[in-house]
């Protein structure tokens, strides 16, 4: 019997897409086709065009006191409408070799090792557990309520199932969210990619008429989990190993530059989880390297950097959304997107309060105000759309799974995100102005 390798079928189909994509850029530069209608054209002038954006709408929605990550959807949104903007595709690969492995860097470098392995079975059951709850339940709602086919249904239950570790991190960062519940969300949201995208891997294979096999299938989903836990280790380690030789802060630097970007992509190459890998070796360099490995200016100089390579990333990936945004239209899909939202919506609530219970007189137990955040905190973003991009032309109902998950993204940025803080406000859960760092002195502490 043929075995599959999911990670690799995901690659593959997604390449495919990308490819059909890089010919079209390629024909219109043929045409003489400006840059900025010639889609994935990521240059110097591009960037300098969305850090401009981004620097402009950061100061106006400082000033209005709005959360930045909404500003930057709605300049992408009115700037798309306007065709004034490079046309720049969000894709599986940009956010993947190029944006996430920052932002999930700079969130686990400041994540303690105690609080962590002493929430790790909530954490884990929220990230696997409840996936599978949620896609299910997503599933099974597009079917009956849209009329969808089973295999549509699964594809779009499975990629919009996990919450989105660029949004969350970016709303409670924003919102000043500290502690044991920035933990939950924030963790859960970088575990949980793992298990989508196992569960992604293998539910794609069926739909395109691979032969599944249960002994593949688990190997491979045990690769993917030890596999990027191990690769993430290995390279956190030669990293520290190598800046214990040298007092210098550049190279400090560069060498968790490196660690960050490095993890992540051969992790990816080995079909093991990249977002587990560099996860891995944020949260060692994080908690062993930062007390004993780096001079206390590479310790400032490092928290100052990833800081500001989120604030590029975020911005890069939130204007995108908009601009995406802007191309899509809902108003012939509005009820299908309306059953979209609400099932997605209570696919998150059955996997939270629930799977919460098991967790009832125990030092795990999770206070009830902190349930609400975990339900409506669990953001979809940039990751979904990607996946949903990379789906193959051939796939039933290819185009309605697309327009349902940005129509759902939409939901997530702009309703979620804009009452996430009068919630938190509401159940008395923030602690103060947000500071995503933490102090020298703190981290020279750990672990």
């Amino acid at each position: 019997m043929k075995s599959t390798n999911y990670a690799a079928l995901c690659k593959d189909t997604i390449g495919k897409y990308r490819r059909t994509q890089v010919n079209r850029c390629t024909s219109a530069k043929s045409e003489r086709i400006s840059l900025y209608t010639c889609a994935m054209q990521l240059t110097i002038e591009s960037i300098e065009i969305l850090l401009l954006i981004a620097a402009l709408v950061a100061m106006l929605t400082q000033r209005v006191r709005l959360p930045y990550t909404i500003g930057l959807v709605a300049a992408g949104i009115v700037l798309g409408l306007l065709a004034f903007v490079p046309q720049i595709e969000l894709s599986r690969e940009l956010l993947f070799t190029v944006l996430l492995p920052p932002l999930i860097f700079e969130a686990t470098l400041f994540i303690r090792w105690r609080e962590l392995m002493k929430n790790l079975p909530v954490i884990l059951v929220f990230a696997t557990v409840g996936v599978f709850i949620s896609a299910l339940l997503t599933g099974a709602g597009m079917v009956y309520f849209a009329g969808w086919t089973w295999q549509s249904a699964a594809l779009f239950g499975i990629l919009i199932a996990a919450t989105d570790p660029v949004s969350v991190i970016a709303a409670f960062k924003e919102a000043g969210v500290h502690g044991r519940l920035r933990l939950l969300v924030e963790a859960e949201s970088l575990f949980n990619d793992a298990a989508a995208a196992i569960g992604f891997g293998v539910v794609l294979a069926i739909v395109s008429g691979e032969i599944v096999s249960v002994q593949a299938t688990i190997l491979n989903g045990l690769w993917s989990i030890f596999g990027g836990l191990l690769i993430g280790a290995l390279v956190a380690g030669i990293a520290l190993l190598l800046t214990n030789t040298t007092n210098d802060h550049l190279i400090e630097l560069v060498l968790s530059t490196l660690a960050a970007y490095g993890s992540f992509l051969l992790a990816e190459d080995f079909h093991a989880s990249g977002v587990l890998s560099t996860l891995t070796a944020g949260i060692l360099i994080g908690n062993f390297g930062f007390p004993t490995a780096y001079t206390d200016k590479g310790r400032a100089f490092m928290m100052d950097f990833w800081e500001f390579m989120a604030f590029i990333a975020n911005s890069i990936i939130f204007f995108l959304i908009g601009v995406r945004e802007a191309n899509q239209s809902f108003w012939n899909a509005i009820g299908m997107v309306s059953i979209a939202i609400l099932v997605v919506t209570l696919g998150r609530a059955a996997a939270i309060y629930p799977l919460s219970m098991l967790f009832q007189k125990s030092r795990l137990e999770i206070e009830r105000n902190y349930q609400h955040i975990l339900f409506w905190g669990g953001l979809r973003g940039a990751l979904a759309l990607a996946l949903a991009l990379g789906l193959p032309p051939e796939i039933e109902h290819r185009e309605q799974i697309i327009t349902a998950a940005f129509g759902v993204v939409a939901f997530s940025i702009f309703v979620q995100g804009l009452t996430m803080t009068p919630l938190l406000r509401q159940l008395q859960l923030l602690q103060g102005p947000s500071n995503p760092n933490i102090n020298t002195e703190e981290l020279v502490d750990r672990p």
